[in-house]
């Protein structure tokens, strides 16, 4: 059973199934009170906690003095209690969770740490970020690995995609690099059911496989020891509402993935300030100094989160607006619906009139003029409108309304 089957989607407007005070939860939201906003998938708000909790850290920093023992104690403190926090959100233990910037930072941390060997091929699928594109094209010029490319893009179910790349792979395949909530399509991939597929499929060498995590962390609930993923690259300013510049990669417990850049962060040192070797956990992958208060505001985030419910309660809540969206605009005229039926999560992508990418464009721009805030996606082209626990049923009534408006 896939994630998204494991959680049965409620009936669109339905009550949500846990106490839930969408308009107290809203408030804590400054870019929430004036705008219809359907751009988590692109960036998530700040609360007014995490906004607050950010600056307190800085002038924290300054006034213990940037670069003393407290500051370190300081810093220490506030990374230790980020990476319990995310471990906790993905399942897993503190050490095995590497601190990055953002999704790609993680992605290339896992693609350039594989020993990569002629003749290797990586599979890539056609549903993947241009950052993770640009990289694994460089890899496979520098290592003169081949790149075999899985078409997905035109595939509306998980159990057909599943299919897809597990006929895609040969015996040479060394890296599958996959999304695990598509960015476009919008359709969730069943992860447990790859990997043990993947795990019976025979290999001239070791396989593992790369989750671009950047539209399901903060979005699904999550259990990665149970999915069995080798890496998994996320960010912490999507679904999570965290500031921008934070992120993080799982890296399963075991894997010979070395680092690629190496710092302070990354190594342990002798007792006269020698480096003694690279440390046996996530921060080998880290690098150097990082703007630590972004630490603390992720942390008062991933928080604000869980005040409002459980990851099973909050993706009850996402599906049904979800679901309630989906709904809708199929009453619109001129509006089609990629998905063919009730979204596996929160990312609704639809186009009008015959869909080209100049039409999204002026449409784009069209809405966020009235305060609704969607985006364009170039393949398939499209329009993409992701909700959140908090978004609400006006919030998708009020876009439906402004499309029916402008298409006469």
């Amino acid at each position: 059973m896939s994630q998204a089957a494991s959680h049965p989607s409620a009936s669109p407007g339905a009550s949500h199934p846990h106490p839930f005070d969408l308009k107290r939860c809203r408030a804590d939201y400054p870019a929430l009170r004036d705008k219809a906003y359907f751009n988590y998938g692109g960036q998530g708000p700040l609360s007014a906690g995490a906004i607050a909790t950010i600056s307190d850290a800085f002038q924290e920093l300054q006034h213990l003095g940037p670069f003393g023992r407290g500051a370190g104690d300081w810093v220490e403190r506030t990374t230790a209690q980020l990476r319990q926090a995310l471990a906790t959100e993905l399942g897993v233990t503190p050490g095995t969770i590497t601190l990055t910037e953002n999704v790609t930072m993680g992605c290339n941390i896992a693609l350039w740490g594989v020993d990569w060997k002629p003749g290797d091929r990586l599979l890539l699928s056609d549903c993947e970020h241009p950052g993770v594109v640009g990289t694994v094209q460089e890899i496979a010029s520098r290592f003169s690995v081949k790149v075999d490319l899985c078409e997905l893009a035109h595939l509306r179910d998980g159990a057909a995609i599943a299919a897809a790349v597990i006929q895609a792979i040969g015996p040479n395949t060394r890296l599958v690099v996959l999304s695990h909530l598509l960015w476009n399509t919008g359709v969730l991939l069943p992860v447990a059911e790859l990997t043990r597929a993947m795990a019976a499929i025979p290999a001239a060498r070791s396989r593992q496989l790369l989750l671009d995590a950047a539209q399901s962390v903060g979005s699904i609930p999550l259990n990665l020891e149970e999915l069995g993923v080798d890496f998994y690259a996320f960010t912490g300013h999507k679904w999570l509402c965290g500031p921008e510049g934070t992120g993080g990669l799982y890296v399963r417990p075991g894997s010979d993935l070395r680092p690629t850049f190496i710092g302070w962060r990354g190594v342990t040192v002798d007792a006269i300030g020698w480096t003694n070797g690279l440390r046996d956990d996530g921060r080998r992958h880290e690098v150097a100094t990082s703007a630590y208060p972004l630490y603390a505001g992720l942390s008062r985030a991933i928080a604000d989160n869980n005040r409002w419910g459980s990851a099973r309660d909050r993706f009850e809540r996402i599906k049904t607006i979800a679901a309630y969206l989906w709904q809708r605009l199929g009453e619109v005229p001129r509006v089609t619906r990629l998905q063919l039926q009730e979204p596996d999560a929160g990312i609704v992508p639809f186009w009008v009139d015959d869909g080209t990418p100049q039409i999204h464009q002026r449409w784009s721009a069209h809405l966020e003029q009235q305060g609704i805030f969607v985006r364009t996606i170039a393949h398939p082209p499209c329009l993409r409108a992701c909700v959140h626990h908090f978004s609400s049923e006006g919030d998708c009534d009020r876009l439906v309304a402004a499309l029916e408006a402008g298409l006469g």
